[in-house]
C-alpha cells in the first residue's frame, strides 16, 4: 500500500446543477476528506470548460483551508505559464499566512487548451517553454533570493515555507528533478510510461534548499465500492464526458450513469468511451488494495494522489471512505 493518500478535486460539474455547486461539492469533499484523514486536499485550475468550475484555485483553496482545520490544501496545480511568477508568489504568500503549515504550491506547465482562451489569458503556446525559466523566478520571490528586480518583495511570502511540487506532464519530471522538487506524476493507465518518468525523475534528481531527496506523488483514479460493478459505474459519467469532448469538441457536465449507459453511441463514441474506462483503479476493497500494492511496488511512490469524478456525490464519499479503509487512515 501507498503510506500516504491525498486527494485532487476538479470540481467537475454536473448535469442539472449549476457551477455553484460543484465549487460547493468541493468544500464539503474537503471536510470529508479531512475527517477520514487523507494527507493533502488539492484543487485544479481550468479555464472555460464547461464540465469544470474550478478556474481560480488559489481562492478555491481559500475556502478549502478556511473550511477545514488539519488537512493540508494547496493546487494541483496552479498553471504557472498562464500567470506572473510574482502575482503567484504573493497568492500563496496571502494562503500561507493565513493558515500557517498547511498549504501545498503544486504547479504545471500547461496554457489555455484553446486559441480563444490563449488569447483572453495574453498568453500563447511557446509559455510553456518557459516553464523552468518562471519556476525559478517564484521560488526566488519565495526565498528572497531572486535579484531581477532588487526593488520588489513578495510580501507577504518572502521567507515563508510553502513547499512546491511540479506536476510531471511532458518535460515537467525533468524540470522538477533540477530543481529539487518534490514530482507529480500520473495517470495509472500508463504504467510503463508512468514507472518511466518517476526513474528518471529519481536518477536526475539534484537536491536542492526544497528537498534534500526524491519525493514522488502518483496521481490517478481509484474508485472503490461494495462491488465490481458499482465501482465501474462510478467512473462511468467521467468516461463519457472525456468520449464526448473527442468527438464534439467540448468537455462537458456529468451525466448520472444510468442516463449514460442508456445512449446510443456512435462506433468511434463506443470506443473512446470505453477507453476511458479502462485502466484505472476500481473494484471491491480487496481488489483496489492488491492492486495499489502494486502500483507501490511498482514505482516505490512515496504518496498517492486520486483525482475520481462522478455524478453520485454518495456514490464518490462512499468510494473515499472505503479507501481510506483499505490504507488504515
Amino acid at each position: 500500500m501507498i503510506p500516504t493518500l491525498s486527494i485532487l478535486d476538479r470540481s467537475r460539474t454536473r448535469a442539472g446543477h449549476p457551477a455553484a455547486q460543484a465549487l460547493r461539492d468541493t468544500v464539503e469533499l474537503a471536510r470529508a476528506a479531512e475527517e477520514l484523514g487523507y494527507h493533502r486536499f488539492w484543487v485544479s485550475e481550468h479555464h472555460s470548460v464547461p464540465g469544470v468550475a474550478g478556474s481560480a484555485p488559489t481562492v478555491l483553496a481559500a475556502a478549502v483551508a478556511a473550511s477545514t482545520r488539519r488537512i493540508r490544501v494547496g493546487t494541483g496545480g496552479v498553471m504557472l505559464p498562464n500567470h506572473q511568477p510574482l502575482v503567484v508568489a504573493e497568492q500563496f504568500g496571502v494562503l500561507e499566512a493565513l493558515f500557517p503549515g498547511r498549504i501545498d504550491m503544486g504547479l504545471g506547465r500547461s496554457v489555455g487548451f484553446t486559441n480563444g482562451i490563449r488569447r483572453a489569458l495574453g498568453r500563447d503556446t511557446a509559455d510553456a517553454d518557459r516553464f523552468e525559466e518562471q519556476l525559478a523566478e517564484l521560488l526566488g520571490w519565495i526565498d528572497g533570493t531572486q535579484r531581477a528586480h532588487p526593488e520588489v518583495h513578495a510580501r507577504p511570502a518572502e521567507g515563508l515555507a510553502v513547499p512546491p511540487f511540479v506536476l510531471a506532464t511532458g518535460e515537467g519530471a525533468g524540470i522538477a528533478a533540477r530543481a529539487g522538487l518534490p514530482m507529480v506524476a500520473g495517470d495509472l493507465r500508463g504504467r510503463t510510461r508512468l514507472v518511466e518518468t518517476v526513474e528518471r525523475y529519481r536518477e536526475e534528481f539534484r537536491p536542492s534548499a526544497w528537498a534534500a531527496e526524491p519525493y514522488v506523488v502518483v496521481s490517478g483514479t481509484v474508485a472503490v465500492a461494495a462491488t465490481e460493478e458499482a465501482a465501474r459505474r462510478i467512473l462511468v459519467p467521467e468516461a463519457w464526458s472525456l468520449a464526448h469532448s473527442r468527438t464534439r469538441g467540448t468537455f462537458p457536465p456529468l451525466r448520472p450513469a444510468e442516463e449514460v449507459e442508456a445512449l446510443a453511441m456512435t462506433p468511434k463514441e463506443r470506443e473512446l468511451y470505453e477507453g476511458a474506462l479502462a485502466g484505472h483503479i476500481a473494484g471491491t476493497e480487496e481488489q483496489v488494495a492488491a492492486e495499489l500494492a502494486r502500483v507501490a511496488e511498482l514505482t516505490g511512490a512515496d504518496e498517492l494522489l486520486v483525482t475520481t469524478s462522478t455524478y453520485d456525490r454518495t456514490a464518490l464519499l462512499d468510494g473515499f471512505g472505503r479507501l481510506a479503509r483499505i490504507a488504515g487512515l
